[in-house]
């Protein structure tokens, strides 16, 4: 069969590396790719991903069994549909389902109609009345763009003057642009954050390892928030108990509601939840496609086929007792261009990538890179590559991963040096 994979970063580069491994698939394909996803795949760089025609017309003339999409914004357009109506088989939520991710404002409403436990909250679409509520509140809250905002669209204020000034930088500075023509401000919930995933076709799912991601941008969860500065699997916070948690409380009653309310939900549900001191499991954010870098850690754990799971819930024909073994860990450090989440500069050589692969438990991911005159990679984004290592244990995967990244340089490399410590703290 042939798969097309549609993005083009360090997720996308993931997926298609571990679709790439399926003894059912004959090619992968990527739009538009890169030039790191091009040595697994056949790209088309000239196919947007959010282009949808071109998506359509694409997987029409290479007969395309399957289509995996990576990022958010076009299932928010509503490109699964497009392609089912096609007769494509596609692993990723209709439009109707995406706004889980689409728009907080609906998916707080979702959660409270179906009980579904999360951070109390306001939605605003007025600035005067979103500044008076973060001054009458007087405390600690979260201020968060209400579309997508490339998972940097969240803001912890410690006050109501940070408070104020997320808002004035969302609703009237418009840094997200029209993300942030309505916020929502939520209690700021304490705990330790985690990741969890379901596939689903709609009806059934199967889950994977639960995983724990860094979004502020500096050691000790300081900084801005960015799109993940890293990722591990497996999260001793998810203990069995936890998961059962999880699992009664959040995944069952979102696939069974979003059901109900006429929307099947057929993909990745990414689940970013907090977890208290009680094992209480509160949810942050839904995501509605793998996460960044997460994916990373999870495709290089993961034993075995992913295909038959991306098939089977494309198709609606998951089987709930299918095995996903992950039996070892994983971790993924980020390497950030300096000035990440803001601003930042391009086109720095980066060296030391062969030397870093020499490690058979090390695998790179190219997140924001690009061939340059030369034809050795240079950096194009603000995440730059996800040095990712696998081990028996989180503690050599973690040590894999920084010997890695120690051996990689580039001008202005950022990275955070803390990945996984809370899970070695324990």
């Amino acid at each position: 069969m042939q798969v097309l994979v549609l993005g083009s970063g360090g997720r996308e580069h993931a997926l298609a590396w571990k679709i790439a491994q399926s003894p059912r698939v004959d090619a992968v394909l990527a739009a538009p790719g890169s030039a790191a996803i091009g040595e697994i795949a056949i790209c088309h760089p000239g196919v947007s991903a959010g282009d949808t025609d071109a998506v359509v017309e694409l997987a029409r003339q290479q007969s395309v069994d399957l289509v995996v999409v990576g990022p958010e914004d076009p299932l928010a357009a509503g490109i699964a549909d497009r392609l089912r109506e096609a007769g494509i088989a596609t692993f990723g939520p209709g439009r109707a389902a995406a706004r889980l991710e689409g728009s907080k404002a609906f998916a707080k409403e979702f959660m409270r109609r179906h009980g579904i436990p999360t951070a109390d909250y306001r939605d605003f679409d007025d600035l005067s009345a979103a500044l008076a509520y973060v001054r009458e509140l007087g405390r600690a809250c979260v201020v968060k763009a209400d579309g997508l905002a490339a998972g940097k669209g969240v803001a912890m204020c410690e006050d109501a003057a940070a408070a104020e000034r997320a808002l004035h930088e969302m609703m009237a500075d418009r840094r997200f642009g029209d993300a942030g023509k309505r916020v929502v401000i939520e209690e700021w919930l304490i705990g330790e954050e985690a990741s969890y995933y379901a596939i689903s076709d709609g009806k059934r799912f199967v889950t994977l390892a639960p995983a724990q991601d860094h979004k502020r941008a500096l050691d000790g969860d300081q900084g801005e928030n960015t799109g993940g500065m890293g990722a591990y699997v497996p999260a001793p916070v998810v203990s069995q108990a936890v998961e059962r948690k999880i699992l009664d409380r959040i995944v069952t009653p979102v696939i069974e509601g979003m059901a109900a309310d006429g929307h099947p939900y057929v993909g990745v549900l990414f689940v970013g939840l907090m977890v208290d001191a009680a094992g209480e499991p509160r949810v942050i954010e839904f995501n509605v496609r793998f996460g960044d870098p997460e994916t990373q850690a999870l495709m290089v754990q993961m034993e075995g086929d992913l295909v038959p799971l991306l098939l089977g819930a494309a198709q609606g024909e998951l089987d709930p007792g299918a095995a996903v073994d992950t039996r070892d860990a994983a971790v993924c450090v980020v390497m950030a261009s300096g000035g990440y989440p803001r601003s930042y500069q391009t086109g720095k050589p980066i060296v030391g990538l062969e030397a870093a692969l020499a490690d058979e438990h090390v695998v790179i991911f190219h997140a924001g890179t690009e061939r340059g005159e030369d034809g050795d990679y240079i950096t194009r984004g603000g995440r730059v590559i996800g040095v990712t290592a696998r081990g028996t244990s989180v503690k050599e995967a973690r040590d894999r991963a920084y010997t890695a990244v120690d051996k990689i340089e580039f001008e202005g490399a950022h990275s955070r040096r803390d990945i996984a410590a809370r899970a070695l703290e324990r």
